[in-house]
């Protein structure tokens, strides 16, 4: 399936709370917190990345999911956003996949867990919230039409200026600037002791 991916982020000190909140603002809880583990791929000379351009194998549960992001064709014009256009489908076996992938040039570049929680809304069919717990922080992602996400931003009292369009290899790598962590990967193994992250 391809759709247009239109999401923020926010970090997050106390995922309990959040979710006590949530069914009185009209939210579902669609999957308890789930382990997921997701592996990137690109060419030795990272031409996916240089095209912005991601790759990725998802292991959520038992589901396994492959997915391509790419920028749209036209440049959005709304900038607070971050825009994707994302084909995805799940797949019977990811380790087939990933060698396929390797068979092709496509190698495994970086790896990122977390623990995530998915709610949806009841009355906007098209939105929902995910609670990721990852080893860098929690964070919020709010996907839907830009007019839910502002709404959604104000219900919540969340300060619009802590919101963040970036990936999560990019926290990372900010992360490992702040703290000159050696770390190359996203993991809770190579990241023992997770931290809150504040802006």
């Amino acid at each position: 399936m391809q759709s247009a991916e239109i999401e923020l982020k926010f970090p997050l000190s106390d995922p309990a709370a959040l979710q006590a909140r949530l069914p009185q603002l009209g939210f579902r809880l669609d999957t308890p917190r789930t382990f997921e583990h997701n592996t990137l791929y690109d060419t030795a000379t990272r031409d996916l990345r240089a095209q912005t351009q991601l790759l990725r194998i998802r292991q959520y549960g038992d589901l396994c999911t492959v997915t391509h992001k790419r920028m749209p064709d036209q440049t959005p014009s709304e900038t607070r956003y971050k825009v994707r256009i994302e084909t995805e489908t799940t797949v019977a076996d990811g380790h087939a996949l990933s060698e396929i992938f390797q068979q092709l040039g496509y190698v495994p570049v970086f790896t990122y867990e977390k623990f995530r929680t998915e709610w949806s809304h009841t009355t906007e069919k098209s939105a929902h919230l995910v609670i990721d717990e990852t080893p860098i922080g929690n964070y919020v992602e709010l996907e839907g039409p830009p007019e839910w996400i502002d709404r959604t931003i104000a219900e919540l009292n969340i300060d619009p200026a802590t919101c963040l369009t970036d990936s999560y290899g990019k926290l990372f790598l900010d992360w490992k600037q702040r703290t000159g962590s050696s770390a190359e990967h996203l993991t809770f193994a190579a990241i023992s002791s997770p931290v809150l992250t504040s802006r």
